[in-house]
């Protein structure tokens, strides 16, 4: 896949933090791994609720210089402060330095386009239209397809919860462009067995005994999916058994 790797390398130092951090899977393996290291311009980590890779991508934004609710480089706003520090025992390696980029989390996505409309930035920058007057996956691709103006690192929390399978499949082409087209690297938190079908993407699964590297029909939300949609009866009759 062509496309540029930005971000090189996390590495976990000097880690002594006694919070709930320590007993996060993905804290704990990268504890004995040390670092991790981004080798596609397109990477992708899955994992059960409460594994932690939405708290890692949350660290790695922050070290990157993002806000923690989202936003760009300069968005400095704080609805809530509930980040966790864990962005200050990362330290990044890079290869180059990005001209663009945004982190998006689908949780705290209203407050972004609230301080869109608060700062009075220009909208044809975001669409020409208030993030406020669209649908939820509709904000989001307009965003991408607008803001995002490549040579870019991009860092997604879960874009699935606002869009249709159909509109997946539309991010996913918006993704191709900025890799291939613009030079630009994507580092994306997902449940959805649907993108990361992505060709030539990196997937890492975060479990309770590693961050491994492997394949998306070996993925537990793939399998499970594909389990589920085959002999939806059969599931349903075992998941309701008395």
């Amino acid at each position: 896949m062509s496309g540029t790797v930005y971000l090189h390398k996390v590495m976990l130092k000097h880690f002594d933090d006694i919070s709930y951090l320590a007993d996060l899977p993905v804290v704990q393996n990268l504890q004995r791994m040390g670092e991790l290291t981004f080798e596609s311009p397109v990477t992708f980590f899955v994992g059960e609720n409460g594994s932690g890779k939405s708290t890692l991508l949350e660290a790695i934004a922050i070290s990157a210089g993002f806000n923690a609710e989202g936003g760009s480089r300069n968005f400095s706003f704080a609805t809530k402060s509930t980040e966790s520090n864990l962005h200050s025992y990362l330290t990044l390696s890079r290869r180059g330095r990005e001209k663009d980029g945004f982190f998006y989390r689908a949780e705290s996505f209203y407050n972004v386009a609230s301080q869109v409309e608060d700062l009075a930035l220009n909208l044809n920058g975001y669409g020409g239209k208030s993030l406020h007057d669209q649908s939820h996956g509709e904000s989001l691709l307009a965003l991408v397809q607008n803001r995002f103006r490549g040579n870019g690192l991009y860092i997604l929390d879960e874009p699935e919860a606002a869009l249709s399978p159909l509109r997946q499949m539309t991010l996913m082409l918006e993704i191709k462009r900025l890799v291939e087209e613009e030079h630009s690297q994507f580092l994306i938190a997902t449940h959805s067995p649907i993108m990361i079908t992505y060709p030539g993407a990196d997937i890492f699964e975060v479990t309770s005994d590693a961050i491994q590297k492997t394949t998306y029909d070996k993925t537990e939300s793939y399998r499970i999916t594909k389990r589920f949609l085959e002999d939806p009866k059969h599931m349903l009759d075992a998941l309701f058994e008395d």
